[in-house]
This record gives structure tokens, sequence and C-alpha cells, in this order.
């Protein structure tokens, strides 16, 4: 009896089996194709938004390290203007302690010579370096500034007289040494005898 209850009542030749899919399985077909390309869609859409949360987050890295190292800067070359003030004053005593310098017994160039030695560690504990400079050497248009140059016999270029010295703050140019160099000595020309 279970037989005659899978034949098709209208045409007893059909029987359940060989009928084509019943139309609510090919929707739920169509429901899982359509489901999975969605499935890919978000997977793919994930990726895309996973990559650029990286590539922000790598932006961000570099901004706090780009800041990081700003900081550093400006903390080591804050007081560039005040020690560019200071050097002129630094001269005049060195001017001064060279005038002193004539009794070195005196009250006044022992004095003179503890407030030297304190500008002097002052200045170093700044990053403040002098600048070696010495005459017979040649000019350096980095760490130099020529003030004149005047004819001699050594080689053009030659720095010949040491003006003022020159200062490097943390290996940063902070003034150049103030020189005189050596300029090619111009010929003799024969005087014009008058005829």
């Amino acid at each position: 009896m279970k037989e005659e209850e899978t034949k098709d009542p209208v045409n007893p030749e059909n029987d359940s089996c060989n009928c084509e899919p019943p139309k609510a399985e090919q929707e739920y077909a169509e429901a899982v194709n359509e489901t999975a390309e969605e499935a890919t869609a978000a997977v793919d859409e994930l990726a895309q938004w996973q990559d650029r949360a990286k590539r922000i987050q790598a932006e961000y890295d570099n901004y706090r390290k780009r800041c990081v190292r700003d900081r550093e800067e400006f903390n080591k070359y804050a007081n560039r203007g005040l020690l560019e003030e200071l050097l002129p004053v630094v001269d005049n005593f060195e001017m001064g302690m060279m005038m002193a310098g004539q009794d070195t017994k005196s009250m006044i160039y022992i004095g003179m010579s503890m407030v030297q030695k304190q500008l002097a560690d002052f200045l170093s504990g700044q990053g403040v370096e002098e600048i070696p400079c010495e005459v017979g050497r040649m000019f350096d248009h980095n760490v130099h500034e020529a003030i004149m140059s005047e004819p001699s016999d050594e080689p053009e270029g030659t720095i010949i007289r040491i003006i003022r010295k020159g200062y490097n703050l943390r290996g940063r140019l902070l003034r150049p040494v103030n020189v005189v160099t050596a300029a090619a000595k111009q010929e003799e020309q024969p005087a014009e005898s008058a005829e």
C-alpha cells in the first residue's frame, strides 16, 4: 500500500523518483550559492579593511616615532639662541684674560681664571665645542668664514690669521671660525718709462 502512495494519482506511469527536483530545493541551492558569494565578498572586504588598518597602524607608528625624534631634536638644540648670544661675551672675557695674563699672580687673574673655567664647563655641558683651527691649514667653507684675504706667499686659500673662534653645538655649526685667507700675490707690473 505504501507503493501506491508514492505513485502519481494523475499519471500512474510516473512515480516520484524520476521527477525534477522540487522548486523548493532549487531555491535552496540558489540561496546557498548566493550566501556563498556574499560570504566570499565579505571575506574580501574584511581583508581590505584589515590591510587598511595595518597601513594606518604603520602610519601612526611612523608619526609617533617622528614626533619623538622631533621632540628630542628640539630639546637638543632649544638653547641655541641663548648660546649664540653668550659667545660674544665669552670672546670679550677671553680678551680680558689675555690682558690680565700679564700678571698671572694677581688676584684678578686668578679670579678670572676660575670664571673662565666655569664658562668652559657650562658650554661643554650644553654640548658646545670649539672648532679646531690652525694657521697654515686650508680654508673649509663648512666651518670657516673668510672675513678677508691678503696676498701671501702661502698657497691660495690657506688660513693666515684667525680672527674669532668658532663653535659647534652637538655636531652642528653654531658659529663659524672667522679667518683671513691667503690670496695669490699680484705680479708687479714694470713701470712704463716716460719717453
